[in-house]
């Protein structure tokens, strides 16, 4: 254990980030905390109806982590472990209601905010050299991996929850979602559990993101299902690329991974920002334009054509909890790896 708490304290993380040396501002990180972290450390969604989740606690405890504040990642991790992490399996109970009595109201978990909750405990071991922290991800991540795995069309991937997604083949085999894929995350899930095959996991996500290319929109729903070497928006779901997928491309892109799959999802952005796509005619429905979500298709403009970020994306805007937390992720991205996109060009 001694060996391993040793690697996974010199690894990289996070895309390249040190964590224990914030690149958020003080008054970012502060205006983030003072409108979605209560003082007990509960990360509120503002945007639905002011639950909490296991991804908003997850999200919580990296964007803590980053920001080098160890009081408010203990804070978060006391709501996280004491109220959500109730399941027999280790997991976490992914819905919190603050009006309802009990306040978790689904007690399935979230597989995405699962891991990461694990990630942020990796993180947080590496910036503040805490083995317990280690100790702790460690049991998810393993649970995880035995038991949220599943083959799809010959695809090792990950099954949203433990129940409600695991179709057999005759009703088109299980329901995926392509932004449970945190491509960030598979390296150091594969140095800390190394019985699992996260690499086969990481590229059965690209393989998704692949086949999506060759259809009408070229980017996938938000729920798909695989089969006969296709994917196709899963049955019984809106075939709709929406909010989840718009993370999709800041995943890839934190990751350092996979230009062609970017490029997809910037053609069907629009000129305001990301938006919700019919996937089977390829019709925009709806912009998505918060400056979070906009900041999104501005890194990938960056990205792939070397076009500065415009100055009113570079810093954070708290319009709500979703667009900010994409917000802060990607301006940590940003700034550490590929700061040339936070200046002006020729200055």
């Amino acid at each position: 254990m001694k060996a391993l708490s040793a690697l996974i304290m010199s690894m990289t993380l996070l895309g390249g980030s040190a964590a224990a040396s914030t690149v958020f501002t003080e008054t970012e990180w502060q205006d983030y905390l003072s409108a979605y972290v209560s003082p007990e450390g509960r990360v509120i969604d503002t945007a639905n109806g002011g639950i909490s989740h296991s991804e908003s606690q997850g999200y919580g405890l990296i964007l803590s982590a980053l920001a080098d504040d160890r009081a408010s990642f203990e804070r978060i991790w006391s709501f996280t472990s004491t109220e959500l992490l109730v399941r027999d399996d280790g997991l976490a109970a992914w819905r919190w209601e603050p009006e309802a009595s009990p306040h978790i109201t689904d007690i399935n978990n979230a597989t995405d905010g699962d891991m990461l909750i694990a990630y942020g405990l990796i993180l947080a071991s590496r910036a503040w050299s805490e083995q317990s922290y280690l100790d702790l991800a460690l049991p998810i991540v393993q649970t995880i991996g035995e038991t949220m795995l599943v083959t799809a069309d010959g695809l090792p991937v990950i099954l949203p929850g433990a129940e409600g997604f695991d179709r057999d083949a005759g009703e088109g085999g299980p329901v995926l979602n392509p932004s449970y894929w945190i491509y960030e995350t598979f390296p150091v899930f594969a140095e800390v559990s190394p019985t699992i095959n996260w690499q086969g996991v990481s590229d059965a996500g690209l393989e998704i993101l692949r086949r999506a290319r060759q259809t009408t929109a070229g980017v996938p729903a938000d729920w798909v299902q695989l089969e006969d070497g296709r994917q196709k928006p899963a049955e019984d779901f809106p075939p709709e690329f929406g909010y989840n997928g718009i993370r999709v491309p800041l995943y890839l892109m934190r990751a350092g991974l996979d230009a062609e799959a970017i490029r997809a999802f910037r053609k069907n952005a629009g000129s305001f920002g990301m938006g919700k796509v019919d996937v089977v005619s390829g019709q925009m429905l709806e912009p998505i334009g918060e400056p979070g979500y906009r900041l999104i298709v501005a890194a990938m403009d960056c990205v792939l054509d070397g076009k500065p970020v415009p100055q009113d994306l570079r810093s954070l805007s708290a319009t709500s909890y979703y667009a900010a937390t994409l917000q802060l992720l990607l301006l940590d991205h940003l700034r550490r790896n590929s700061p040339a996109c936070l200046v002006e060009a020729g200055s």
